[in-house]
C-alpha cells in the first residue's frame, strides 16, 4: 500500500442548518481514533486543529436564508485551508454539516485547475444539494454546495468560482430524498444520480465503477464527500436529515475499499455527524472505519468494533 500524508481539518461548521450538533463532530471522530486508525496503516497523519471562519460581509440574500454571513465566513476559510493543504496531502474535512463542502470543494478544485486536471466528485448523500439560496425552501445552506460549485447564480460574498465543476464529473449515490425544485434543476442537468431503487436494482459496484474509470481515464482529481445520512439511519443515527433507506454498512465498506483499489481519491469530507444524537459514538466510530477503508483498511484487517 502506498503511504501517503493525510491532513486532519477540522471545520465545526453549524450555520449550514438550523439545530445545533454538528460542530460537535470533528472531536467526535478524534476521539474515535481517526488518527491512530490512519497511522495503523502506515500513512503520515497531520492533525491541523480546527478552522474558525473568516470575518466577511456576506451578501444580500433572501431573508429566510440561515446564518448565511456565517457560512459565508467558512467558505473563505475552508477553500484556502483546501488549497494549502493539497499541495503535499491527502486532506480530511471533519465536519460539519454539509454546507463546508462549499469551501473545502472550491478550494480542492482551484488546486486542480492550477494543476489542468479536471475535478470530479462523488457525492455519497440521500440529498442533491442542488439548490441556491433562491430555491431552497428550507433556508438551509447545507442543501446548496453542488448548486454553487457548479457555478448557479445567487451566492453573493462567497469565493468566486472560477473554475465550475462540469456538471457530468459529479456522481451522486444514495439519493433517496429530493424535493421538487432540486428534482426539476437535477433532470436539467449532466450531472450522474444514482437513487436507492437504482442501488437496490443494480448494486452500488456498479455505477462507481463506471464513474471511477471516467476519473481514471480523464486523469482526474477525485474529492468524495460523504454525507452521514447517505447510511441507514438504523446503523448510523448520528444525523439530523434521517432518511429510512440508504446504504448498509457492507455497501459503504465496499464503496470506500473500490476507492482505495482505485487509487484515484485526492481528498475527502465526512460531514452532518452530530455526536448529540449518536449511540455511544456508533456513528463517529462507523465514519472512522469509513476513512480507514478508503485509505487502505481491507475487510480481512478490520477490528472488532470498539464502542466509546
Amino acid at each position: 500500500m502506498t503511504k501517503i500524508h493525510c491532513r486532519l481539518i477540522g471545520a465545526p461548521v453549524d450555520s449550514g442548518r438550523v439545530g445545533r450538533g454538528c460542530l460537535m463532530g470533528p472531536d467526535a471522530m478524534r476521539t474515535a481514533r481517526l488518527a491512530e486508525a490512519l497511522a495503523d496503516l502506515g500513512h503520515d497523519v497531520t492533525d491541523m486543529g480546527n478552522l474558525s471562519p473568516d470575518d466577511v460581509p456576506g451578501g444580500d440574500v433572501p431573508p429566510h436564508i440561515h446564518a448565511y454571513t456565517e457560512t459565508a465566513g467558512w467558505t473563505h476559510a475552508l477553500s484556502r485551508a483546501a488549497r494549502a493543504a493539497m499541495a503535499d496531502s491527502v486532506p480530511i474535512f471533519l465536519g460539519g454539516d454539509h454546507s463546508l463542502s462549499l469551501g473545502s470543494v472550491q478550494g480542492v478544485a482551484e488546486h486542480a485547475a492550477a494543476e489542468g486536471r479536471p475535478q470530479f466528485v462523488l457525492w455519497l448523500d440521500a440529498h442533491s444539494d442542488f439548490h441556491t439560496p433562491d430555491t431552497t425552501s428550507s433556508g438551509n445552506m447545507h442543501g446548496t454546495p453542488l448548486g454553487y460549485l457548479t457555478g448557479r447564480a445567487g451566492f453573493p460574498g462567497m469565493p468566486d468560482v472560477a473554475h465550475p465543476l462540469e456538471e457530468r464529473n459529479i456522481c451522486i449515490i444514495g439519493l433517496r430524498s429530493v424535493d421538487a425544485a432540486e428534482k426539476e434543476a437535477l433532470q436539467a442537468s449532466d450531472i450522474r444520480r444514482h437513487d436507492m431503487r437504482d442501488i437496490d436494482e443494480h448494486g452500488i459496484a456498479k455505477p462507481l465503477s463506471a464513474f471511477l474509470d471516467e476519473v481514471s481515464r480523464a486523469n482526474g482529481a477525485l474529492h468524495v464527500s460523504l454525507d452521514v445520512d447517505f447510511l441507514d439511519p438504523a446503523v448510523a443515527p448520528a444525523v439530523g436529515t434521517t432518511v429510512p433507506g440508504g446504504a448498509t454498512v457492507r455497501e459503504a465498506h465496499l464503496v470506500m475499499e473500490m476507492l482505495h483499489d482505485s487509487g484515484l481519491m485526492t481528498s475527502l469530507d465526512l460531514v452532518e455527524l452530530n455526536p448529540a444524537l449518536d449511540e455511544r459514538g456508533r456513528t463517529a466510530q462507523l465514519m472512522v472505519d469509513l476513512a480507514a477503508s478508503a485509505l487502505g483498511r481491507r475487510v480481512f484487517d478490520r477490528p472488532t468494533t470498539r464502542l466509546l
